[in-house]
């Protein structure tokens, strides 16, 4: 008998917003809507220096995956919507995402840094197989060498292996797969509109064998829920090819803290929720949450020590982490001359019709937004 599906959660208040409305008994089936919107930039810059990249690149905001823990989940307040289930529903293309990129690289100041996808929400979400976003943002990079890293939950990822491959042999590319959950039913009660963690696995290994460097990313990592998965995540990763791997802790923004606490107290019993409750209390110093800078992606305490030994025994085991993923490398980037039209093809490969995700449900539907950065 499948597992049962997860209810829909509800949004949060909004605090840019003067009024919230709050459902009485169960809410409604909630459909989702897709905006489109021309932007006016695509490149984020990052400043916190918790996070080892200063660029990322998002085409979409908000994400069909709907994770219960995801920490983009207070940006889509800015956009006047809910950090709930308008997160995962009403969401937003960024249909110029390519030719800003291009822009980008144009400009004088563009020295050819690396750029981080995604910095916030998943850019291989099931909206990815019918828009092709990434897949032409990646084409423009391999059209000026430029270096970059994917992280995704998406096994769709793996559609997009010929221009990974030949972006490893023009430039550093690193793909990373989060994987938190070694089980497939427990990953889809937390996670309940992503890959399977086998799907996940799969995808790792095809993009390794295509010599694609590859590595797995335990995150979040939940105490009481998925830290005794780590020896089997981190064994079945590097049977996959992955040569590297991380370990985040569990973060859980005022926003995020009551999506989070609703999921889990329906996809679990009640002594369980308590026993990750207390979990994750642990490994913040008491609270359920930590919001400074250089702690709030690291724990605390004797549980989360346990933690980082059984992770890090794990990895030196294994060999992983052993190379440091093209550090000191020397710079590809170059703008192509009109002569160079090799790379101008790229832009129009087609992806392998055998390997591309079914779309997103029927019944969707489409709206407009624009002028939103």
């Amino acid at each position: 008998m499948p597992p049962k599906m997860p209810q829909l959660v509800s949004n949060p208040p909004n605090p840019w917003d003067s009024a919230h409305v709050e459902w009485l008994g169960e809410p409604p089936p909630a459909e989702l809507k897709v905006y489109e919107e021309e932007a006016r930039s695509i490149l984020s810059e990052n400043d916190s220096p918790d996070i080892g990249f200063r660029w990322s690149l998002n085409p979409y905001r908000g994400c069909y995956h709907g994770c219960a823990y995801c920490y983009a989940r207070p940006s889509h307040q800015y956009l006047g919507f809910g950090a709930g289930t308008d997160f995962e529903r009403k969401l937003v293309v960024k249909t110029n995402a390519p030719e800003l990129l291009r822009k980008t690289f144009e400009r004088p100041g563009w020295q050819g840094e690396f750029i981080a996808f995604s910095g916030n929400t998943d850019c291989y979400q099931p909206l990815e197989a019918a828009y092709q976003l990434t897949r032409r943002c990646l084409a423009v990079c391999l059209e000026y060498q430029n270096p970059l890293g994917i992280i995704t939950k998406g096994p769709l990822v793996r559609r997009d292996i010929d221009l990974l491959a030949e972006l490893g042999r023009r430039t550093r590319v690193h793909v990373t797969l989060s994987i938190p959950f070694a089980d497939d039913e427990m990953g889809r009660r937390i996670e309940p509109f992503v890959g399977k963690s086998s799907e996940r696995f799969a995808a790792l290994e095809a993009l390794s064998q295509a010599g694609i460097a590859t590595g797995i990313n335990i995150a979040p990592l939940i105490p009481g829920l998925n830290d005794s998965d780590i020896p089997e995540l981190l064994e079945r990763a590097h049977a996959a090819g992955a040569r590297h791997a991380g370990l985040i802790p569990l973060r859980l923004a005022a926003e995020v803290l009551p999506v989070f606490e609703e999921r889990i107290a329906q996809a679990l019993p009640p002594e369980r929720v308590r026993k990750v409750q207390h979990g994750i209390r642990e490994m913040r110093g008491g609270k359920m949450n930590e919001t400074a800078f250089g702690s709030r992606f690291d724990g605390q305490g004797p549980r989360w020590a346990m933690i980082r030994t059984l992770f890090e025994t794990h990895v030196r085991r294994l060999g992983l982490n052993q190379d440091p993923r093209g550090a000191g490398a020397p710079p590809t980037f170059r703008r192509p001359s009109p002569q160079q039209d090799l790379f101008d093809r790229a832009a129009s490969y087609e992806p392998p019709a055998a390997l591309t995700e079914p779309v997103v449900p029927i019944g969707w539907k489409k709206g407009t937004r624009r002028g939103e950065r």
